[in-house]
């Protein structure tokens, strides 16, 4: 029997996510962001609050990039989580991290995560429930070590970390458990019948 927890963000896995822009000085901003998702083949939208120093560069700028955490990266993301730009103006340069223009957009690639998402800002969606950023893929850059030897990001080797809602933890992403868009076939066999 299931036990009623109240109202809460109850989905897990979350992905962390770093989402760095450059502000109006110049000055890299990166943050963690739980909220996020792929919304379209070229598209990734972030729920993410409109104060954030990050937000704002995002606006400012134009551009950003979506980097995936890695777990050896671990302190530094969720550093970036913890520190608000808003604060500490030299957060990103306090994390270690270091970073290098993108070629694509005007936008801070973190050099330290294997795999980041290069965006063109598409549109911000401001209602009374929700403050989002949408981008336009317009790159994806990641590190050879993490490709297959198809030329595809392969999880296995990427490493990334996932944020549990429920107690607020880091988790390593695991084994590959089934293959998408085949392991229903059966199911869907046994419905035709």
């Amino acid at each position: 029997m299931k036990k009623s927890l109240g109202s809460m963000p109850a989905v897990f896995p979350m992905p962390v996510l770093m989402v760095a822009a450059y502000d109006a000085d110049g000055t890299p901003q990166a943050m963690n962001a739980a909220w996020g998702t792929i919304c379209g083949m070229d598209k990734v939208a972030l729920c993410i609050d409109e104060d954030h120093a990050t937000t704002k560069a995002v606006r400012a700028s134009g551009a950003f990039t979506v980097a995936l955490a890695d777990e050896a990266h671990m302190a530094e993301a969720d550093y970036l989580g913890i520190a608000t730009g808003n604060k500490l103006a030299d957060k990103f340069a306090k994390s270690g991290l270091t970073e290098t223009r993108a070629e694509a957009v005007n936008a801070p690639v973190i050099d330290q995560f294997p795999v980041t998402l290069v965006c063109e800002l598409a549109e911000v969606v401001q209602t009374d429930h929700l403050h989002a950023v949408v981008g336009t893929i317009v790159d994806v850059l990641a590190e050879e070590d993490v490709l297959s030897e198809e030329g595809k990001i392969d999880p296995a080797k990427l490493g990334a970390i996932i944020f549990d809602q429920f107690q607020s933890g880091y988790y390593a992403t695991g084994a590959k458990v089934g293959q998408a868009w085949n392991a229903g076939k059966e199911l869907v066999l046994a419905a035709k019948a």
